[in-house]
């Protein structure tokens, strides 16, 4: 379960921002739209929103939890010690450009709280650590700092970290992240860490999902049905899908292309399996017609590529994060989705969606609760993070949607009434 994220210093963001699914003691929506955790004792949201205008900021919030997603996931990879990381500073004040950037993450993996963070530079893990609350209070499992003035890593462990320390610390390169280093060494105490980053937390881009995922659930008569069941409840009238496995065939690739090219695609893509999606409806008189999927609307083929990972991500429990949920879908498409997440019946195992989006018909008191609803405002070329619980709205009565239009909580572009064209 993710709790809460903070990041510093990337991107637009200069001072630290945190964003939080820790729920308040507002109760209102209570049953539906939260879920208690018994291990660790906690409360938290199934779902949160951010809103805000275009270049504001609200995707480089998203992209920070990503980039720390793949710097865990990366530094397990081999890599040579001098290769740069992939971290983008503030760029508008001369000081931030040349420090480091800064994350720290709170989440709940295997029934334990952990506490993780990093601060990294363009060469070098800068600082690392790890907090666990195995039995409820925090444990430094361990920490790491780079001293400048001795060029050295220096690291200090708890009682409570177990393994072959000083192998730990030789191995770990310095562009590498412990965690990541360790896990890779077969550390099975860390294991549920690193899993949480790997596993249990996905992400979906401004474009969606391709067509695989789905795809895939369609090849079984039970998912395929689920699926189905899922479209269906959103009107798209499908009554069946059609899907064919096409394995890589060097075969067809064009004659004229090298046999170097072709020798590296045919082992590249050996076990490469693409999927033809055919969508099923019957006319008038009941006879199936088959449309690819690319003849199908953007919108369509935009839910068939999401709704797959998001039965995958509420039937296991998982964090779904999107940047811009509304893009190519109807206002009640994106209403659909996020109530299938704020559903005790149908969001059993406390599956999580944090998304961004434009689409203002859904900022209501009746979809979600006030402290699911978060903005983001650029002021002097810096984004600034905040919750509408900061502005106190009136429980159920206060028009969410019109304060927002309105300005009432900031978040929205500043365009000029009134644009002179001068020959």
């Amino acid at each position: 379960m993710f709790i809460d994220f903070s990041v510093r210093n990337y991107r637009s963001i200069k001072d630290t921002l945190t964003f939080s699914m820790l729920k308040s003691s507002s109760s209102e929506l209570m049953e539906s739209n939260t879920f208690k955790v018994e291990k660790p004792s906690i409360e938290l949201l199934r779902s949160t929103v951010i809103y805000g205008a275009n270049a504001s900021g609200k995707s480089n919030v998203i992209k920070a939890i990503r980039t720390l997603k793949s710097l865990v996931i990366s530094s397990a990879n081999d890599r040579n010690s001098g290769e740069e990381l992939d971290v983008k500073p503030f760029k508008y004040d001369g000081i931030c450009a040349q420090n480091p950037t800064e994350f720290e993450i709170t989440f709940i993996s295997d029934g334990i709280k952990y506490q993780y963070g990093t601060v990294v530079s363009r060469n070098r893990i800068e600082e690392e650590w790890l907090i666990a609350y195995p039995k409820g209070r925090p444990q430094r499992w361990f920490t790491r700092i780079y001293d400048e003035n001795s060029g050295e890593t220096l690291y200090k462990f708890s009682e409570s970290f177990h393994g072959p320390k000083s192998t730990y610390q030789e191995t770990t390169r310095e562009n590498s992240l412990f965690l990541s280093n360790v896990v890779q060494l077969n550390n099975k105490q860390l294991l549920p860490v690193y899993n949480w980053f790997k596993e249990k937390l996905h992400f979906g881009g401004i474009f969606g999902y391709s067509n695989v995922f789905s795809a895939k659930l369609c090849t079984d008569k039970k998912t395929k049905k689920e699926l189905l069941n899922f479209l269906n409840a959103a009107d798209m009238s499908i009554d069946d899908i059609n899907v064919k496995a096409v394995t890589f065939n060097v075969d067809d690739l064009p004659v004229d292309v090298p046999e170097e090219v072709r020798s590296h695609l045919a082992n590249e893509l050996k076990e490469h399996v693409d999927y033809e999606v055919n969508i099923i409806r019957n006319d008038h008189n009941g006879k199936p017609v088959s449309l690819e999927i690319d003849e199908e609307s953007d919108g369509t083929q935009k839910l068939f590529g999401l709704i797959g990972p998001v039965i995958d991500t509420l039937n296991s429990g998982l964090i779904l994060v999107i940047d811009e949920l509304h893009s190519n879908l109807h206002p009640k498409m994106v209403e659909y989705l996020v109530s299938l997440f704020n559903s005790k019946d149908i969001n059993k195992y406390n599956a999580q969606l944090i998304f961004t989006t434009h689409e203002t018909s859904i900022l209501s008191q009746d979809i979600f609760r006030r402290d699911q609803i978060w903005f983001t405002e650029k002021v002097n070329l810096e984004t600034n993070l905040y919750s509408l619980l900061d502005f106190s709205p009136r429980k159920g009565t206060e028009n969410i949607e019109l304060g927002y239009l309105s300005g009432r909580y900031g978040a929205l572009p500043f365009i000029d009434k009134l644009i002179k064209w001068v020959n």
